[in-house]
């Protein structure tokens, strides 16, 4: 089974999505999905001292301007291990370009985590969980001279229309 593509696309709409974590929030290792097998493969210790600061995975079904999956943030009172499938809902969005491409980072929230199930906009969240979001995209490539630009952070509104237009990409790409 390659977790990107047979999921079931009745589990991956633009308001209720099953995410995949690929990276536990914390940690410096940064897994990719294998494109080929649909398995997690360690692509990189991070370069710098930095670690994620949530849960970090894609959006099955899902097919991006830097041509992977849809990323996404869960944020979660919990670390998650990686090749948990999340049911989540999403809150916001960090814009951002990274090697010349989109790479937007949706903000989601797992529906069955009681300590952020409550949020449902990011505004609603304090100030610095994203700052501190949109921060470590700032900085998390620098020491490998890669370039990274946080363009902006947008609202659960502006994601939900970015999973649908990435889920609409993905069947152009893959089903016809």
């Amino acid at each position: 089974m390659n977790i990107w593509h047979n999921i079931s696309p009745k589990r991956i709409n633009s308001d209720d999505f099953v995410a995949v974590i690929e990276i536990p929030k914390g940690s410096k290792k940064k897994y990719e999905l294998d494109k080929e097998t649909g398995l997690i493969m360690l692509d990189r210790i991070l370069h710098t001292s930095t670690h994620y600061p949530a849960n970090y995975g894609l959006i099955p079904r899902t097919y991006a301007d830097d041509n992977d999956p849809l990323d996404v943030l869960v944020l979660c009172s919990e670390r998650l291990y990686p090749m948990t499938l999340v049911r989540c809902y999403p809150i916001g969005v960090i814009r951002m370009m990274d090697s010349g491409h989109m790479d937007d980072k949706i903000i989601a929230i797992p529906f069955n985590d009681p300590n952020y199930n409550m949020y449902h906009d990011i505004s609603e969240l304090p100030r610095h969980v994203f700052d501190e979001m949109s921060h470590f995209f700032r900085v998390y490539k620098e020491l490998e001279n890669k370039t990274t630009a946080v363009n902006e952070v947008e609202n659960a509104e502006v994601a939900r229309k970015i999973i649908q237009s990435d889920i609409d990409h993905y069947i152009e790409k893959f089903c016809k």
